[in-house]
C-alpha cells in the first residue's frame, strides 16, 4: 500500500541509476537539504512526486551565493547581493564559513579583515568572538548572518517545493570542529529551520555516489577516494564500499568513511585573490591615474568580480584579455593575462595540491594501490593544472569526473533528509562517519607511591581519530568518594600542521566540576560504589554529547536528580575555560543535553541574543524583505501594464471596439500616469501604486471585456454547435430503440429535446441580434451563457449515458432472436457512421438481446465522447 518512485535521470547528470523511493502513506511534508559551501550553496528538495531535485533560485539558477547584503533598509541575497558588492562592498557580507566559532584573536579572522579591508570587525564582549560593525545599531555576528541566508536557502526550497519545509540537513566540512559544528546549528535555529542532522560534505558526496550505483556494490570492499576542491577549501576522502549483512535487513549497502586528508585554505577562492592582485599590479603599472587602486575597496570589488571569471575562463583557453570598465576615476582598464601567468601566480597553491591526499592515506593506512579510483569533486578541480598535478600524485591513468561536481554534496544530503524524515521511507545504505578530530577526558587523581600521596594525572581516550560514528562511550572514574573535575579536550592532534593548530582554537572544550559526591556517599554509606561513569555519545551530527553521570551500587540507589547546569541557568556560559558544575544529589545524574549548548564547547551565541535576533531583528527585516517585494511586484505590474495597453490601443482588435473619446481619455490617462511614474513613482508606496493600477484597470475594464469576448466567440460557438449535433444525434439514435429495449422514458427524451430546442434557439436568436450590435457596445452574445448552455447539454446526455451504463437488457424469447436482429440491422444501417463493436464487447450475459442494446449505445457514445471514453466506459 506504498507508492514506489522510479526515478532515471540522465546519463549526463551525475549517470544516475534507477533507485526507488518508498513514500509512505503519512501526511504531505516536504524536506530539504542545503550545500553550504564557503561561497555557493545549493538547495535540494524532496516531496511526494518529486523524489529529488535541486531547487532554482529567483534567478533560475541552480547554485546561490552565499552572500547578504545589508543597506539601510534593503536587504539583499544571492546574485542581488553581489551586484551591490561591486558599488558599495562594505555592505555585502560574504565568506562566512570562516569565521564561524572563531575567537577574535584567531588568526583566521586576521585573514579574512586583510581579504575584506571594507568590512570593520569588532569584538564582542561577551562571546570574545567578532561582530561585522557598520554602526552602533548595525552589529551582526556571523552566526546570525549565516542565519539570514539559511532563513533564505528556505525560502528558496518553499518557492520552489510550493509548499512549507522546516526540516533540513545541512552540509558542513569535514573538518569542522565542535565549535564550527555548534555555530552552524544555531544559525539553523536562528532562521527556523530545523536540523534533521548535520553530515559532512564528503559523506554526502560519498552517500550519492554510492545510492545510485547500488548493483555495482558487493560483498567485494571497493576503495575510492573523492578529491574536493571548493572555493575555499580542499578534502581528500577515501571510502570503502561493500554489502554486510544486517539482522533487520539482510544483505545491505554500506559506506566507511576510512581515511581523510583536508586543506583549510587551499581553494579557488585563494587563486582569485591571486589574479586579483596580479590585475591592480598590472592596472597600476598602466599608470593611468596617481592613486594606487588598492586603496580603493570599490574598484578592488571589480577587480575581484573580474578574476572570478578570468580564472573560468583560464581553464578552458590559454590567454584572456581582462577588462573593467571604469575602474578607477572613470579610467577603464585592459590587459591581456596568459594561463602560463596564472599558474606561475599559484605556483606555491598547486603544490599544495598532494598534500590531502597523502594525509588521507596515511590517516586509513592504505597505499595508492588500494584505491580503485580517484574522483574529482567541487569547481575548483576544473582548473587543469590542479588535474594534472593530482594526476600525477595519484599514480591513475585518469581521473574520475563522473560524477557532478557541484551538486553531488547536495543531492547526496536530500537523499539522507528523506531517509530521516518521517513522511518518506528510503531503500537503505548504511553509512559509517570517521571522527577527524580525536577526543580525551583529562584528570587528575590522588595515588599512593611510597608511603607518600601525590597528585597524578590522568588521561582517557574517548574518541581515537578516525573512529567511527554515531557512538557512544563510557569513562569510568574509580576510587572518587568526594567532589571532583574533569576536563574534555582534544587529543593529540599533531597531524596538524602549525597553521591548522594556530586556526583550530582552544584544546579545552570544557571542564565538568562534580559536586555534592561526599555527601551523596555519606547518605548511602551502606552501598558499595562501583565508579562513577560519565555517559558520552557522539551523535549523526558529529555532535558530543554528555547523556547521564552514574554511580552503581550493590544496593541499586539512583534516581535522576538535577539538569547539567548547576544553579538551573538556562544561558550557556561563553568561555569556554570556566568549568561547569554538576551537582550530584545522589547516585545518578541524568543529563541528555547538547554537549556544545551546555558545556560551553565554543563560544555560542548566548539565548538571550538569540531570542531578540529571532523575534526582533531576524523578523523586522524578514517583513521588510516582504514589503519591498510587494512594492516591486506592484511597480512592475504598472509599468507592464502601462507598456502594454498603450500598445494594444493600435491593434486593430481594440480599435475595433472603442470610440474616439473613449479611446482619447485612455490615452490621455496613460500618459498621465506614465509622467508620474518617471517624476515621483519610483519613490510612491505601494499603495499608491495600487491606487494608480486599479484606476487604469477600471478605465480600460470595459474595452477589455469586450475584445476578450470577441476572441472567444469562434470557439465558444463551435464547441456549442458541435454539442448541439452530438446531442441531436444521441436522441435519435435513443429514440430508434424498440420499445421492449427502450430504456429511456419519454419524458426523458422530451427533456432532452427540450432542452436542444431552446438552446438553437437561443442560439440563432442571440447570435442575429449580436451581428445587429455595434462593436463599441456591451456584447449581447457572452462568452459565459454560451458555456452554461453546452454544459446544460452536457448534463443531460451524460445522465441518459449514465443511465445506459448500469441497466440491465430485458430477457427475450429464443424465437425472437432472428427478429431482433434484423430491427437490429435496420437500426443500426439507419444510423450516420457505422462503427464496428469490438468482439469481446458483445459479450453479455443478457445474450443476443444484450448485443442490441450495447451495440446501439456504443455508438450513441462514440459519437458523442469518442472512442477512448466508450471502451472505458463499456469495457465490462
Amino acid at each position: 500500500s506504498a507508492l514506489c518512485v522510479q526515478v532515471t535521470m540522465r546519463r549526463k547528470l551525475t549517470l544516475w541509476a534507477r533507485f526507488c523511493l518508498v513514500l509512505a502513506l503519512l501526511p504531505s511534508q516536504t524536506v530539504m537539504s542545503v550545500d553550504l559551501g564557503s561561497e555557493w550553496m545549493k538547495v535540494a528538495i524532496v516531496k511526494p512526486g518529486v523524489p529529488m531535485e535541486i531547487a532554482l533560485n529567483k534567478e533560475s539558477r541552480r547554485k546561490t551565493s552565499v552572500a547578504v547584503c545589508l543597506k539601510e533598509n534593503e536587504r539583499l541575497f544571492g546574485d542581488g547581493a553581489l551586484g551591490v558588492s561591486v558599488k558599495n562592498p562594505k555592505f555585502v557580507y560574504r565568506h562566512l564559513q570562516s569565521l564561524l566559532g572563531k575567537k577574535h584573536d584567531n588568526p583566521q579572522v586576521a585573514v579574512y579583515q586583510k581579504r575584506f579591508p571594507e568590512h570593520h570587525l569588532v569584538t564582542d564582549a561577551s562571546r570574545g568572538t567578532v561582530l561585522f560593525s557598520n554602526s552602533e545599531e548595525m552589529q551582526y555576528s556571523p552566526e546570525e548572518l549565516l542565519g539570514m541566508v539559511l532563513n533564505y536557502s528556505r525560502g528558496l526550497a518553499q518557492d520552489f517545493a510550493e509548499q512549507p519545509i522546516k526540516d533540513a540537513v545541512i552540509t558542513v566540512p569535514a573538518f569542522f570542529n565542535q565549535a564550527e559544528r555548534r555555530a552552524v546549528l544555531q544559525a539553523a535555529q536562528m532562521a527556523g529551520v530545523k536540523v534533521l542532522q548535520l553530515i559532512n560534505d564528503n559523506m554526502a558526496v560519498a552517500l550519492n555516489y554510492g545510492v545510485f550505483r547500488r548493483k555495482d556494490i558487493n560483498s567485494t570492499a571497493q576503495n575510492i577516494m573523492f578529491y574536493d576542491m571548493g572555493s575555499g577549501s580542499t578534502t581528500a576522502t577515501i571510502v570503502t564500499y561493500q554489502t554486510v549483512k544486517t539482522k533487520e535487513s539482510g544483505s545491505q549497502p554500506q559506506l566507511q568513511i576510512r581515511g581523510l586528508g583536508f586543506d583549510r585554505s587551499l581553494g579557488g577562492f585563494e587563486m582569485e585573490l591571486r589574479l586579483q592582485d596580479h590585475l591592480a599590479t598590472l592596472f597600476n603599472e598602466q599608470k593611468k591615474t596617481k592613486k594606487d587602486v588598492r586603496e580603493n575597496h570599490r574598484a578592488m570589488a571589480k577587480l575581484l568580480k573580474e578574476a572570478q571569471r578570468l580564472k573560468t575562463v583560464l581553464s578552458a583557453n590559454a590567454e584572456y584579455m581582462a577588462q573593467v570598465e571604469g575602474l578607477l576615476d572613470d579610467m577603464d582598464f585592459k590587459a591581456k593575462v596568459t594561463r602560463v601567468e596564472f599558474e606561475t601566480l599559484c605556483a606555491d597553491l598547486f603544490e599544495r595540491v598532494p598534500g590531502p591526499v597523502q594525509e588521507a592515506l596515511s590517516s586509513a593506512e592504505m597505499s595508492l594501490d588500494e584505491i580503485e579510483q580517484v574522483i574529482l569533486v567541487g569547481g575548483s578541480t576544473r582548473v587543469p593544472k590542479v588535474q594534472e598535478v593530482l594526476l600525477k600524485a595519484v599514480g591513475k591513468e585518469e581521473l574520475g569526473k563522473n560524477l557532478n561536481a557541484d551538486e553531488a554534496a547536495a543531492m547526496g544530503a536530500v537523499y539522507k533528509a528523506a531517509a530521516l524524515s518521517k513522511a518518506f521511507k528510503v531503500q537503505p545504505f548504511l553509512v559509517i562517519e570517521a571522527t577527524v578530530f580525536p577526543i580525551q577526558v583529562e584528570f587528575t587523581r590522588e595515588v599512593e607511591e611510597d608511603g607518600s600521596r601525590s597528585l597524578k594525572h590522568k588521561k582517557r581516550i574517548l574518541f581515537q581519530r578516525m573512529t567511527s560514528y554515531p557512538m557512544r562511550k563510557v569513562i569510568t572514574f574509580n576510587c572518587y568518594t568526594d567532589d571532583f573535575a574533569f576536563h574534555i579536550n582534544y587529543g593529540d592532534l599533531s597531524f596538524l600542521g602549525q597553521e591548522d593548530l594556530s586556526v583550530f582554537g582552544s584544546l579545552n572544550l570544557t571542564t565538568v566540576q562534580l559536586s555534592g559526591v561526599g555527601s551523596s556517599f555519606q547518605k548511602h554509606t551502606g552501598a558499595e560504589s562501583k565508579g562513577i561513569k560519565a555517559h558520552f555519545n557522539m551523535d549523526e551530527s558529529g555532535m558530543l554529547l554528555l547523556d547521564r553521570v552514574i554511580s552503581f551500587d550493590l544496593s541499586e540507589l539512583g534516581n535522576t536528580i538535577s539538569s547539567l547546569f548547576g544553579g538551573g541557568s538556562s544561558e550557556p556560559n561563553a568561555n569556554v575555560t570556566e568549568p561547569v558544575q554538576v551537582t550530584l544529589d545522589s547516585l545518578l545524574l541524568n543529563t541528555s543535553s547538547w554537549l556544545s549548548n551546555s558545556l560551553c564547547l565554543s563560544p555560542i551565541v548566548s539565548e538571550s541574543r538569540m531570542r531578540r535576533f529571532i523575534r526582533s531583528l531576524l523578523q523586522d527585516l524578514t517583513d521588510r524583505d516582504l514589503e519591498k517585494q510587494e512594492r516591486e511586484k506592484t511597480l512592475n505590474s504598472l509599468e507592464a501594464f502601462l507598456f502594454e495597453t498603450q500598445d494594444k490601443m493600435y491593434q486593430e482588435e481594440y480599435q475595433a471596439v472603442v470610440l474616439e473619446e473613449e479611446k482619447e481619455a485612455i490615452m490621455a490617462k496613460l500618459s498621465q500616469v506614465s509622467a508620474w511614474l518617471d517624476e515621483d513613482g519610483y519613490s510612491a508606496s505601494t499603495k499608491e501604486l495600487q491606487e494608480k493600477l486599479q484606476d487604469l484597470r477600471k478605465l480600460c475594464k470595459a474595452m477589455f471585456f469586450r475584445v476578450e469576448e470577441r476572441r472567444k466567440w469562434p470557439g465558444h460557438l463551435a464547441t456549442l454547435e458541435s454539442t448541439l449535433n452530438s446531442s441531436s444525434f444521441f436522441l435519435r439514435s435513443a429514440k430508434l430503440e424498440p420499445e421492449d429495449d427502450r430504456i429511456f422514458t419519454d419524458v426523458e427524451l422530451k427533456t432532452l429535446e427540450k432542452v436542444i430546442n431552446e438552446t438553437t434557439t437561443w442560439k440563432n436568436n442571440t447570435v442575429a441580434e449580436q451581428e445587429k450590435s455595434s462593436p463599441t457596445e456591451r456584447p449581447v452574445l457572452l462568452s459565459k451563457e454560451i458555456e452554461s448552455k453546452w454544459a446544460l447539454l452536457d448534463r443531460e446526455v451524460n445522465y441518459l449515458l449514465n443511465k445506459a451504463k448500469f441497466a440491465k437488457p430485458k430477457p427475450k424469447v429464443n424465437n425472437s432472436t432472428t427478429s431482433e436482429s434484423s430491427s437490429s440491422k435496420a437500426n443500426s444501417s439507419k444510423m450516420e457512421e457505422k462503427v464496428i463493436l469490438p468482439k469481446e464487447e458483445t459479450k453479455d450475459e443478457g445474450g443476443e438481446a444484450g448485443k442490441t442494446n450495447t451495440f446501439l449505445l456504443w455508438n450513441m457514445c462514440f459519437l458523442y465522447r469518442g472512442r477512448a471514453h466508450c471502451s472505458k466506459t463499456f469495457r465490462n
